[in-house]
């Protein structure tokens, strides 16, 4: 297991590096580099939020259904009850642990979106 530097520092320097070289960049180039950018970004949210986010979703999963369990083994449940009709958008704290959910993974995958929740970013899309 590497200590130092981390995973998230390793994806860090690669997203900074390719930061600077983009601007001598055209064309196809650039729009790759960006791209490549935003992906090492992603991984980055991903690896130092991620655990915290999937923590978090854990703890609401169980609360809403009563069982415990690891996140996959819940999601499959969840999407069991679901689909048997068992839960629905009635199901008191379905709705909120979703939006949770979607805020969370919204949060690492694409961090300045702007939703009602976030003021700070829709107020610079407005």
């Amino acid at each position: 297991m590497i200590t130092h530097p981390t995973a998230a520092e390793l994806t860090e320097a690669v997203a900074d590096w390719i930061e600077s070289v983009r601007p001598s960049l055209t064309g196809r180039d650039a729009f790759l580099a960006r791209v490549a950018a935003n992906a090492l970004g992603a991984v980055q949210r991903e690896l130092t939020q991620g655990p915290a986010a999937q923590e978090a979703a854990v703890h609401r999963l169980q609360s809403l259904m009563g069982i415990t369990g690891a996140y996959p083994e819940l999601i499959e449940e969840l999407c069991r009850r679901l689909q048997a009709g068992e839960m629905t958008v009635d199901t008191p704290g379905l709705l909120a642990l979703l939006r949770a959910d979607v805020l969370d993974r919204l949060a690492i995958d694409q961090p300045t979106y702007a939703y009602e929740g976030r003021p700070d970013l829709a107020a610079r899309s407005a």
